[in-house]
């Protein structure tokens, strides 16, 4: 049984920085794609980054030069390091394990597992 387990949202002011976890049981993190996508209240679910198994990944233009995607294959946990943050990256944001090329993986459709989200609240 899969699971994916989000961590490490909470409040910042803007221009701050968090370090979102996914810790993933049931599941080969070092030979799958994974993403992080993020979904405001009232606004459909978006993708911001995502990786492949050979390490290529793929950001949303909103978050480029400010969010890093990264994974630790021994601990079986992906990243999602958010520097500088601004109010509009408030949301909810979700781990996700699938199988796609890397070019796709900012799209929901490729992703069979989720985790539960965490809430990330920026003021201004």
């Amino acid at each position: 049984q899969v699971h994916l387990v989000e961590s490490g949202g909470g409040s910042v002011q803007s221009g701050g920085s968090l370090r979102l976890s996914c810790a993933a049981s049931g599941y080969t993190v070092s030979n799958s794609c994974m993403g992080w996508f993020r979904q405001a209240p009232g606004k459909e679910r978006e993708g911001v980054a995502g990786m492949d198994l050979n390490g290529n990944t793929i950001y949303a233009e909103s978050v480029k030069g400010r969010f890093t995607i990264s994974k630790d294959n021994a601990k079986r946990t992906l990243y999602l390091q958010m520097d500088s943050l601004k109010p509009n990256d408030t949301a909810t944001y979700y781990c996700a394990a699938g199988s796609a090329p890397w070019w796709r993986l900012l799209y929901v459709y490729p992703y069979n597992y989720w985790g539960q989200g965490t809430q990330v609240t920026v003021s201004s």
